[in-house]
């Protein structure tokens, strides 16, 4: 029984449309669901991943309207890592970014650069067994995109306090952290040491990074994760999929989630993220949430149009 790398990563943002025009029109992912925060639902959820929704690319995130900037300190996920094919593909970013008006710096095959909110992320050309996970956009050329997660850096004071449960939840030790890899995929867990200001959770902040587990594995991975010395939460029903929620000793939020049901459980994939979209036990709010929401436009959706 092995996690399937990453599934999600969560974040905050403090104005949905801005956010899209960065994720949907910039980067090139795909806006796959518009939905609310299920424990606020008066807050946009926004999933970007691949052109299929597919976990290990699903970069999401809470809208609180004109909240501040955060800062990652201990205990958070400070930055993303995401999986490029080569070499050209640095070139081709480097010089997307710069028109965009984004800087980025670069190192050997790396390629780092900030969101406009401050959040944190590096472009790595690596060589892995996993399928790319990549979206369709009219300006990045599909060789060039972006093809899913690779890791996620974590700032500890402690990292080795984190390795009862890391061994417990089945990761393997890898330089500067640790790897959790399935028959499929895989994906790291590093540790950088924290600066000295403390955490703020904000604007351009990481909330939870989650991992991937089957369906049929998933109680037994919230039982490992006692074993680990975790508290994790009950089963929760997310809709599109199920979660438990615990902080490993280094302070970070995790969750372990589902391969499964799915964004198409409500939408076709071919309108997938085209409307606000709400699961069953929430639809009755509709009329009350709906008008709260700042309307967003899809990238896509308007160049269709």
């Amino acid at each position: 029984m092995k996690l399937e790398g990453i599934h999600h990563i969560t974040a905050i943002t403090a104005d949905a449309q801005e956010n899209v025009d960065f994720y949907a029109g910039v980067l090139g992912l795909r806006l796959v669901k518009k939905t609310v925060n299920q424990d606020n639902p008066t807050v946009y959820h926004l999933f970007f991943a691949d052109e299929e929704g597919n976990a290990g690319s699903d970069l999401t995130f809470f809208e609180f309207p004109g909240i501040s900037r955060g800062r990652a300190g201990a205990g958070d996920v400070h930055r993303i890592v995401w999986r490029i094919g080569s070499w050209e593909a640095l070139d081709f970013w480097a010089e997307r970014l710069g028109a965009h008006d984004i800087e980025s710096e670069r190192a050997g095959a790396s390629l780092r650069f900030s969101d406009p909110e401050g959040l944190d992320h590096e472009l790595v050309v690596i060589e892995v067994p996993d399928q790319p996970l990549s979206a369709e956009h009219p300006d990045v050329p599909p060789a060039l995109a972006l093809q899913g997660f690779h890791a996620v850096c974590a700032y500890a004071a402690a990292p080795d306090a984190s390795g009862r449960l890391l061994e417990a939840l089945e990761f393997e030790p890898a330089a500067e952290g640790w790897e959790a890899r399935g028959e499929k995929r895989g994906g790291f867990y590093l540790y950088d040491e924290p600066p000295q200001e403390r955490s703020r959770q904000g604007a351009g902040s990481v909330h939870h990074v989650a991992w991937a587990s089957t369906v049929d594995d998933h109680e037994a991975w919230r039982e490992r994760a006692i074993a680990g010395g975790a508290q994790p939460t009950p089963i929760i029903d997310r809709f599109y999929f199920r979660s438990i929620y615990f902080r490993e000793p280094s302070g970070v939020l995790f969750e372990i989630a589902t391969l499964g049901p799915g964004f198409t459980v409500d939408e076709p994939l071919e309108h997938l993220g085209e409307k606000l979209s709400l699961p069953p036990d929430y639809e009755h709010l509709r009329a009350e949430v709906e008008p709260q929401l700042r309307p967003v436009v899809n990238p896509r959706v308007a160049r269709a149009g």
